[in-house]
């Protein structure tokens, strides 16, 4: 927010949604070539006169481009990232020009299942293309290029945004000053993959999915609401729920007993609940498909014979690594053999494992102590991009 002082009230940071076509077909690397794609982006703040203030910003699984700010003065929410960037704040937008696009398979207005096909006129929906992480940076590499940016001061993102950060340090290792990996991993761990199986088969059971064939009015709800509670829970840690409901119970009978049936009596069965359907209202059941399956492909490793280092020794970028004590989705040891990796080619790499109850969740709940570094490395790294 900044402040109106004529008036005395609070304006807040606005964010306006742009679309980028490529302008030629995106060969994928399933072999398959995507036409006529988009991507919606949104930008903060000023590209600088010799555009070495720019941010690219990369989000996870179910996030989009609104990063930060508002679409309009009405919006009750924010971008999903605002307490960590805008004016003023650790990202600071009157510093740096901040980039954030939806990825290629998504649902909130880059080219994905929902889109038309140009060779049919109908939505894609299961004849889309399998994507990859190495798929959605090429396209976000076009996007760069059309705002006419030679060089990223630097690549931020968590989860599997901190995938695409570090899929850009090796895919364009000359297109970055900085990367800054937060709580992710170089490949996707059979525990993970195994839990994406899971949720992609609940939304098959649901007999609306019809093989991916659904309308607005017949989408399959129960199963992505459930494949959502799932990976919901994964993003949180024991303590975190523990310290959040416990036991506690709904209070749906007066005397705080159990009902005795099978709908929730618990807190935690509530809110899970909320989470679920709350997803479905925002997200499309094909496209969590497509993204989650993007994520089990990622292995940086996959290149070199299942050798870190050897898939990293080209990399340029300084890296500040971050991982959080109690994610056991991207646990601390992930992101230290990515530092070991680079330590081995003696490239420039700063780690942190910050301490934080909330799990996989802490790298948007956690904004002071992980702004701090974040904007710290930042200004070191602006520095160092004139030197």
């Amino acid at each position: 927010m900044k402040i109106d002082t004529q008036n005395n009230i609070d304006v807040p940071f606005l964010t306006t949604p742009q679309d980028f076509k490529l302008p030629a077909p995106l060969q994928l690397e399933c072999g398959r070539v995507l036409k006529e794609v988009n991507i919606r982006f949104e930008t903060a703040g000023t590209l600088n006169a010799d555009r070495s203030n720019a941010v690219l910003v990369t989000h996870a699984l179910s996030g989009d481009a609104h990063v930060c700010g508002r679409h309009t003065p009405q919006d009750k929410k924010p971008g999903w990232w605002d307490e960590m960037i805008g004016p003023g704040k650790m990202v600071d937008t009157n510093k740096y020009f901040v980039i954030c696009s939806n990825v290629i398979g998504g649902c909130s207005g880059s080219t994905g299942p929902q889109s038309i096909d140009p060779d049919t006129g109908k939505p894609y929906n299961m004849t889309f293309p399998v994507i990859t992480v190495a798929d959605m940076v090429r396209a976000q590499k076009q996007l760069v290029d059309h705002l006419g940016i030679k060089k990223l001061l630097a690549v931020l993102g968590g989860s599997m945004g901190g995938m695409q950060v570090l899929q850009w340090a090796v895919s364009y290792p000359d297109m970055m000053q900085a990367v800054i990996p937060i709580a992710t991993a170089c490949q996707f761990s059979p525990q993970n993959i195994a839990f994406d199986w899971v949720a992609r088969e609940a939304i098959k059971a649901d007999p609306n999915w019809n093989g991916g064939e659904y309308t607005e009015e017949t989408v399959p709800a129960r199963g992505l609401a459930a494949a959502r509670m799932l990976a919901h829970i994964t993003y949180l840690s024991e303590e975190s729920m523990s310290r959040k409901f416990g036991r506690s119970l709904q209070n749906k009978a007066e005397d705080n007993s159990y009902e005795y049936d099978f709908d929730f009596d618990f807190a935690v069965e509530s809110y899970l609940q909320h989470q679920g359907k709350r997803f479905v209202e925002r997200f499309d059941a094909n496209s969590y498909f497509y993204i989650t399956r993007a994520t089990d492909y990622f292995d940086l490793t996959a290149s070199s014979g299942g050798d870190l280092a050897k898939a990293l020794e080209k990399v340029k970028a300084a890296f500040l690594i971050v991982s959080f004590s109690s994610d056991w989705l991207f646990p601390t040891c992930q992101s230290k053999r990515i530092v070991d990796a680079l330590l081995k080619n003696n490239k420039e790499v700063s780690f942190c494992e910050i301490t934080s109850a909330y799990g996989h969740d802490a790298f948007l709940l956690e904004v002071n102590t992980l702004g701090r570094m974040v904007r710290d490395f930042l200004n070191h790294q602006q520095e160092a991009y004139h030197e």
